[in-house]
């Protein structure tokens, strides 16, 4: 289990979807998109669906995520996901009273009692004292996330930025 803090946008995608008998039929898919702007929050998006979409297509509704961290799963059975959200719980000093604070999460799983366990263990690592408010399936099909250019070339010998200065100097003397 992993869990990636960012900027989200939950987006929408209408286009004609080929049925198993060789029909088309007009759907709207709702994807999870990683992105710091509605404008490449569009592009991921067309990125990733041209290849799996044939003809046209158009972007139906774009809003950012209410949530900034989402718990992605290693299971192979981790299909669907999930809304949670948590109260967490804290004591104001000076009045000594409960406050309560909600924070909303993405949690990729297989049914609804994995994905309470996923979240009981990621929170269970933390020092938080918290209440699970909710958790609901979500209709989003899949979540893309940010690509750096360092990801596609990644390698074993990699060297930080900071160090390939030196490198190349040394490689010039």
């Amino acid at each position: 289990m992993k869990s990636r803090t960012s900027d989200w946008f939950e987006t929408k995608i209408k286009y004609d979807k080929t049925q198993e008998d060789g029909s088309q039929k007009a759907v709207i898919e709702q994807y999870v998109v990683d992105a710091l702007s509605f404008t490449e929050a569009e592009a991921t998006l067309v990125e990733e669906m041209s290849s799996y979409i044939s003809g046209d297509f158009k972007i139906v509704g774009m809003k950012p995520a209410p949530y900034h961290e989402i718990f992605f799963s290693d299971s192979a059975q981790a299909d669907k996901w999930y809304k949670a959200k948590l109260m967490f719980i804290t004591i104001d000093e000076k009045t000594e009273k409960e406050k309560r604070s909600a924070v909303n999460y993405l949690v990729q799983a297989g049914s609804l009692p994995s994905a309470v366990k996923s979240i009981e263990e990621v929170m269970g690592g933390t020092m938080i004292d918290y209440v699970i408010a909710s958790v609901a399936e979500t209709m989003f099909m899949d979540v893309f996330e940010h690509r750096l250019v360092a990801d596609k070339k990644a390698g074993a010998d990699d060297v930080p930025e900071y160090e390939q200065d030196d490198e190349n100097k040394k490689g010039g003397m």
